[in-house]
């Protein structure tokens, strides 16, 4: 069976201590992600724990792919690792433990029950606090942040980007614009017929779909769907 999958490095593993070492990060994390046979790649820039990218580090993020993929090797090879008994190992263990989590959810009664009992959260939050533990007690290291540290004096200054406010305005008059010049009342036909579907077992899509074909915005859409959904509250998991 055909499997194409996409692969984005780990925002969560990027620091805001000696940012430059995130570089470092990104191209061994967009390493592994070529290595195991991804079609398609986007690697994180190393000011993003910090602001919005800037130009300078998106395209040192695109040119981190572009190094592998120029440069490095790895892409002439179908199958770089086939063979590894150690990436099968651990391909065999993610499989056992996935199944294990999934047969726990089916015991649960499915997904929705177990988002409703708070299962998935509780664990989210479990594996968070575990980690910033092991960071916290050394066990695991971050480099520059709880070993090789240096002071904030010394560390690199970034150029921090900043949205002017001026960007706001210019897209609320595009928005405004679009707005007067739409078909309003094919616009209310659209969001109408959205409505009826949530009400009912039919498939949202197309009506969402046409609804973006007349201008409707991601607000306008939102909006109609909470009137039949609500808003989903998580509850606390103690």
């Amino acid at each position: 069976m055909m499997l194409r999958f996409h692969t984005q490095t780990a925002g969560c593993s990027l620091q805001a201590q000696q940012p430059l070492v995130n570089i470092v990060r990104v191209t061994i994390q967009a390493l592994a992600g070529v290595l195991g046979g991804t079609q398609s790649l986007h690697t994180d820039s190393f000011d993003e724990t910090l602001c919005l990218p800037t130009e300078e580090a998106v395209r040192v993020a695109l040119r981190t792919q572009q190094v592998i993929a120029e440069e490095s090797g790895v892409a002439h090879t179908i199958d770089p690792l086939g063979g590894s008994y150690f990436v099968e190992q651990l391909t065999d263990k993610m499989e056992r433990e996935a199944l294990a989590y999934i047969d726990r959810i089916e015991q649960m009664g499915g997904i929705i029950a177990a988002i409703e009992a708070g299962f998935p959260q509780k664990e989210i939050a479990d594996a968070a606090f575990h980690y910033q533990q092991q960071i916290d007690s050394g066990e695991k290291t971050l480099v520059g942040v709880n070993k090789y540290q240096i002071p904030p004096e010394e560390d690199h200054q970034l150029q921090i980007l900043k949205i002017s406010s001026e960007v706001e305005q210019r897209q609320l008059a595009r928005l405004r614009d679009v707005k007067a010049r739409r078909d309003e009342s094919a616009v209310r036909a659209a969001l109408d017929r959205i409505e009826q579907c949530c009400r009912s077992d039919e498939n949202t899509f197309p009506a969402i779909l046409e609804a973006v074909r007349h201008y409707a915005t991601v607000g306008e859409i939102c909006a109609t769907m909470k009137t039949v959904f609500g808003v989903y509250e998580e509850a606390t998991v103690l």
